[in-house]
């Protein structure tokens, strides 16, 4: 560890690699709320939080579990699932008179294709409006299952098949109707926030 009369220990949590302060600073001064995106093992969480100065103010808040009341059966990480839970929490923002916010991903990278960007073109396109460039956002082939569903179909041997896809059998999903899974729910989210 650096010693001396110069030495500044940096901020617990950026030892900890939990905050980045510039970049922290940036979007808490901002006049537009932040959009953040984050995710744990077996969910992920979208919030929408305004910053003053005495702290953070959540205004809005999604959690995957919430897809299960709409008959959501497969994972609660995946792209499918992020789409769907943008688009749930932007639909709760424009109900909170909400339009528009900045994206904070925290410290996770930027990867095109990557689930926050899924979870920003749902958001999207429910019409809250986060700025975003078209060529990080995922295909629409990963986003409804359709990838996962013709990699299923290419499967020949059952053995290789039932041990790729145990989780999504033992929840009574074929894997070859991600697809059409994916639309049904989609489908019962539409009317509720309409």
């Amino acid at each position: 560890m650096g010693s001396g009369s110069r030495y500044s220990l940096p901020y617990r949590r950026r030892r900890e690699h939990k905050t980045d302060y510039r970049a922290r600073r940036v979007l808490a001064v901002s006049s537009k709320p932040r959009f953040v995106v984050r995710f744990s093992n077996r969910n992920i969480v979208v919030q929408v939080v305004e910053s003053k100065i005495e702290g953070d103010y959540v205004l809005v808040q999604s959690h995957s579990r919430e897809l299960l009341n709409y008959g959501w059966r497969i994972s609660g990480k995946n792209s499918s699932a992020a789409y769907l839970l943008g688009m749930i929490t932007g639909h709760k923002a424009l109900d909170k008179d909400i339009t528009s916010a900045n994206l904070d991903i925290g410290l996770k990278r930027a990867t095109a294709g990557s689930r926050i960007f899924a979870v920003v073109k749902g958001a999207n396109e429910a019409g809250l409006d986060i700025a975003v460039d078209s060529d990080v956002i995922p295909s629409p082939e990963k986003i409804n299952g359709r990838v996962i569903a013709d990699y299923a179909d290419s499967i020949q041997d059952p053995y290789l098949y039932e041990e790729k896809f145990s989780k999504y059998l033992r929840r009574g999903i074929q894997p070859e109707n991600i697809p059409e899974h994916f639309h049904q729910v989609k489908d019962k989210i539409l009317p509720e926030y309409q």
